[in-house]
């Protein structure tokens, strides 16, 4: 079970709970808990077999980002993977900034920057990456956090980046620790984040009005670019 049904499981306890301890105050029958319950969980289970997690996602995210500031900071962590990605080749398909977004182009995550990963797939199956890629999508993966450590002072997301990290790591059998990578891969990033600053704010202005990624990568052309 993927970790947002599992979020979705301790939500429906705690309702439970709720509704156990005040239904005697508003007279609600006892078995109302239980029925909620069921019900939650039934749909939690439903959600995670046959929709791959996407009601679950859905409802989290309306949540969250019901806060500006939260729809803010996956504004500037997305833009960051989005300019590092451009700079350094890796092809952007597309992007989305909620749950909302990425449904409806088919994805069942909560949001995020989709490229076309047909070069990295390929040279994971063979077993052999360069330095030089794997370094730029340590850079790509790590861009999120590198963002919001610049920006806000921490890094709240990017779970998801590390695992994907983390997961291209062990396929290559590499004898090089996790949070080596990790951390190589956030300075590289707020390096060109810093660095290429004026075209990553344009960037986000472009993504806040959710223009076309033909648009996206025409804001960042406007400004001076250093490549690494």
């Amino acid at each position: 079970m993927n970790q947002t049904s599992i979020n979705i499981i301790a939500i429906a306890v705690f309702t439970t709970t709720i509704i156990s301890l005040l239904g005697p105050l508003f007279h609600l029958p006892p078995a109302i808990p239980a029925v909620a319950m069921f019900a939650f969980l039934g749909l939690a289970t439903l959600d995670n077999f046959t929709w791959q997690g996407r009601v679950s996602n859905l409802f989290l995210d309306l949540l969250a980002t019901a806060n500006p500031k939260y729809r803010e900071r996956i504004l500037y962590h997305e833009a960051a993977h989005f300019l590092v990605a451009y700079l350094y080749g890796i092809p952007v398909t597309n992007y989305a900034l909620n749950a909302w977004e990425a449904l409806k182009q088919g994805q069942s995550a909560r949001g995020g920057i989709y490229f076309d990963d047909n070069c990295l797939t390929e040279e994971l199956q063979k077993g052999i990456i360069s330095a030089q890629m794997l370094d730029r999508y340590c850079t790509f993966w790590m861009a999120g956090i590198a963002a919001e450590i610049l920006i806000y002072g921490n890094a709240e997301g990017g779970a998801e980046d590390r695992q994907a990290l983390r997961t291209v790591l062990s396929q290559l059998k590499l004898p090089v620790a996790f949070d080596v990578k990790e951390r190589f891969g956030i300075l590289q990033a707020k390096n060109v984040i810093e660095t290429n600053r004026s075209a990553y704010n344009a960037l986000v202005e472009a993504m806040f009005k959710r223009l076309s990624v033909e648009e996206c990568c025409q804001a960042i052309n406007r400004h001076p670019l250093t490549y690494e």
